[in-house]
């Protein structure tokens, strides 16, 4: 008998909107355990608070100041002592199924004219170089560097769709060392961490950072004119992204962005797995 929730047991059992069985099962582990309902909601009442406090500071006309070695060793610590595995294995999935997402934009909208991402962490010390950092930065580049239209993104059979630089995820890659002192979830983590980026990267890297998750939008459109599936912009929850935003509501949009991710890596697999058998 499952220990899930009828409602649980539901989530476990609809496949509606795309996503792995393997990011699902992980997911609803993780929000299984006891800090999700007990300790997270304190804490994102203290640390939101004190967000905003370190915000604040941070667009005080003063000089500005950055640690991304710090803060990449800080959340590794972190990681590998304190944040439970479920949420570990959904950390370094969400690199590789962003990286797959933005490399099929560039393979199929300017193939060999922007450099694919390389960002493909399968341990939680690959992240001290690949870093969080260079997620965001890489994401940006890669927009920049697509140019207005996304160079060629007109619709395609297909057939004729390329995935180059695709790499298909294995969980069986994927290590992560379990400790009895693992306990902490997905989200109360992501609390804990977020004031660490706020106040070790540069006002304008932090406000990017957040904000770029509003990009989910344009690469849902994007991907959607490439594919003919005009209903994966439904899927993005962050959008509008020349509405710059604070720190307000980021827990929440920072999981629906992992969602996305997730939804859009599973229904490119799913395609390509298709094309390939056919």
């Amino acid at each position: 008998m499952s220990r899930r929730s009828p409602f649980l047991r539901a989530l476990e059992a609809d496949d509606t909107l795309p996503i792995e069985r393997e990011a699902l099962t992980l997911w609803l582990d993780d929000m299984q355990r006891p800090t999700r309902w007990s300790l997270r909601p304190l804490l994102q009442l203290v640390l939101g608070a004190l967000l905003h406090l370190t915000w604040f500071f941070k667009r005080l006309p003063l000089p500005q100041f950055r640690a991304h070695g710090l803060l990449q060793r800080l959340i590794c610590w972190f990681c590998r002592h304190v944040v439970s595995p479920e949420a570990n294995l959904l950390i370094l999935r969400h690199y590789a199924t962003e990286s797959n997402v933005i490399n099929f934009l560039i393979d199929n909208g300017a193939a060999g004219k922007v450099e694919p991402l390389a960002l493909y962490p399968r341990r939680i010390e690959d992240m001290l170089t690949e870093s969080f950092v260079d997620h965001d930065q890489e994401l940006f580049r890669a927009f920049a560097e697509l140019g207005e239209r996304g160079q060629d993104s007109a619709p395609r059979p297909p057939e004729a769709l390329r995935w180059d630089h695709w790499r298909p995820l294995d969980m069986a890659e994927f290590t992560v060392e379990r400790r009895r002192t693992q306990v902490l979830d997905f989200e109360s983590a992501h609390v804990l961490f977020m004031c660490l980026f706020c106040l070790l990267l540069t006002r304008e890297e932090y406000r990017d950072a957040i904000n770029g998750f509003n990009l989910d939008q344009s690469i849902a459109l994007r991907i959607g004119r490439m594919i003919d599936d005009p209903s994966l912009a439904e899927l993005a929850y962050n959008k509008y992204p020349h509405y710059l935003v604070g720190p307000w509501n980021l827990s929440q949009r920072f999981l629906m962005h992992g969602f996305f991710t997730e939804h859009l890596y599973a229904r490119l697999e799913g395609l390509r797995r298709e094309t390939t058998s056919a």
